[in-house]
């Protein structure tokens, strides 16, 4: 398994029996839906999943009134084996995650350098905005204990870093100094311009030939 909000129910099962609502209210109240993407029904899944796995086991199944049954659920031996393996090797062993701001740096060039300028600004704008929202929100729970709000600190050194990479970007296209930027508006001036694809490639290789596969062969 590898979805997070399977993690967060055996932890929190580690803690004490818990029907899924308990479950899904206990994360929220914690904010740990900030950290792991958590709804209702992926939740049910999760459980079942676990279950399958012989990670928990149904304990009892109460009804109140005149709602739904609710079926209490307690971790198994198996379960707080795989928790406790499964958390030591997220936090010992880094992975690539592929973002999605990642996959927009990586084709940047689509777009013309003015329209990923703008964009670019709305992003760092956002970014501030969040930022200053954290600043407030962390304020507000000075004194809470540090080990309960790691990845909240955790958050914001990410954001942190995005912004300086972001406002340094947005400095190199505008005062010049970006490698490629000359490619980068010519590619652009040329479809405009109504050329199809091979005049356009014919130019770019005669203009820039350093892009050229025959100076710079593949390895």
């Amino acid at each position: 398994m590898s979805n997070p909000l399977a993690l967060a129910a055996l932890t929190l099962l580690q803690e004490r029996p818990m029907h899924p609502y308990e479950m899904s209210a206990t994360l929220r109240e914690r904010r740990k839906d900030e950290s792991i993407k958590l709804n209702y029904g992926s939740l049910y899944s999760v459980i079942e999943a676990l279950q399958r796995h012989g990670l928990i086991e149904a304990q009892e199944t109460t009804r109140a009134g005149r709602r739904p049954e609710r079926t209490v659920y307690a971790i198994t031996e198996a379960g707080h084996r795989e928790a406790e393996d499964w958390l030591s090797e997220l936090v010992s062993r880094p992975v690539k995650e592929f973002t999605q701001f990642e996959a927009a740096l990586s084709l940047l060039g689509a777009l013309p350098v003015d329209d990923g300028v703008r964009l670019l600004r709305l992003r760092l704008a956002s970014l501030t905005m969040d930022a200053a929202k954290a600043a407030a929100i962390q304020q507000a729970v000075a004194g809470f204990p540090r080990v309960f709000m790691l990845e909240n600190e955790y958050e914001a050194a990410l954001r942190d870093a995005e912004i300086r990479f972001v406002t340094g970007l947005l400095r190199d296209i505008e005062d010049g100094t970006l490698s490629g930027l000359d490619g980068w508006r010519r590619i652009h001036e040329l479809r405009a311009s109504g050329l199809s694809p091979e005049e356009i490639d014919a130019k770019l290789r005669q203009e820039f030939p350093v892009l050229s596969p025959e100076v710079n062969p593949p390895n």
